[in-house]
């Protein structure tokens, strides 16, 4: 992947999160929470991603990923972090998020300094915020003060966005979490932020449905480097990139005219 097409689409992925915290966030939060009852949080989380992000770069896209699937789906409460049969961590759409080692040093970390203070849902917004930092997006100010959930269910974890929904379907869940075209286009437009498994694009390899048993036409032109996320976007609608439903979103008549 082009290094600037990263960096832009870290920036726009991190825009997208913003706004998805302010609309999902419970009442209660504010900027600076901890500033009394354990004023060193943010360095110790920002410390335990960097050392993680040191020895495995790829844990950032990683640690920005679970965020976003537990916010999507009750909020940002850690539901993700629930261990045993049947939470949201055992739901298809999470079995491949990374990171839990992270949250786990942070909030080792944080329990020696302030015991019994800082919820894992504040650990997982501040690292998710760390990991696009280090790489090379914006920074912005996380509200804490979060309460960690105590439900956790897989099936939940239904109206996360597949990779294989409609346009239609993906515009029907954002909605339902008050987010509107626009905020759909950014983010599939920047979720290519690290990589993806073989499962994903697989059935755009073989055995395509509008080419009998040809690959998918867009896979096979050779990646290309662009200046902006503009550009980037553009050369995808044209047919060069986006392995999975990135390119559907993108090409959908309604969403085609947003990335100008």
């Amino acid at each position: 992947m082009d290094v600037s097409c990263f960096s832009q689409n870290v920036l726009l992925v991190t825009l997208l999160l913003a706004i998805a915290v302010s609309l999902v966030e419970s009442q209660g939060t504010r900027v600076g929470f901890y500033s009394t009852s354990c004023p060193r949080v943010e360095s110790i989380v920002r410390s335990t991603v960097q050392s993680h992000f040191g020895s495995d770069p790829t844990i950032a896209p990683g640690l920005l990923r679970m965020h976003f699937h537990d916010c999507f789906v009750h909020g940002c409460d850690a539901s993700i972090l629930i261990d045993g049969p049947g939470t949201e961590k055992t739901a298809p759409p999470n079995l491949l998020l990374r990171g839990y080692e992270v949250i786990d040093d942070a909030k080792t970390q944080l329990e020696a300094a302030c015991p019994g203070v800082v919820s894992c849902a504040d650990i997982l917004a501040l690292a998710a915020r760390d990991s696009v930092v280090l790489s090379s997006g914006a920074s912005w100010a996380v509200p804490t003060g979060r309460r960690d959930g105590t439900v956790s269910q897989a099936s939940d974890a239904a109206n996360l966005p597949g990779f294989r929904d409609s346009v239609d379907v993906q515009k029907q869940k954002f909605a339902a979490k008050g987010l509107n075209t626009q905020d759909l286009v950014t983010l599939v437009g920047g979720h290519t932020i690290g990589t993806t498994a073989c499962q994903f694009f697989r059935y755009r390899l073989y055995n395509f449905t509008t080419t009998g048993n040809e690959t998918e036409p867009t896979l096979l032109s050779p990646p290309h480097s662009f200046p902006s996320f503009k550009r980037c976007v553009r050369r995808t609608v044209m047919g060069q990139g986006g392995l999975d439903w990135t390119q559907a979103a993108l090409t959908d008549l309604i969403t085609l005219s947003l990335p100008t």
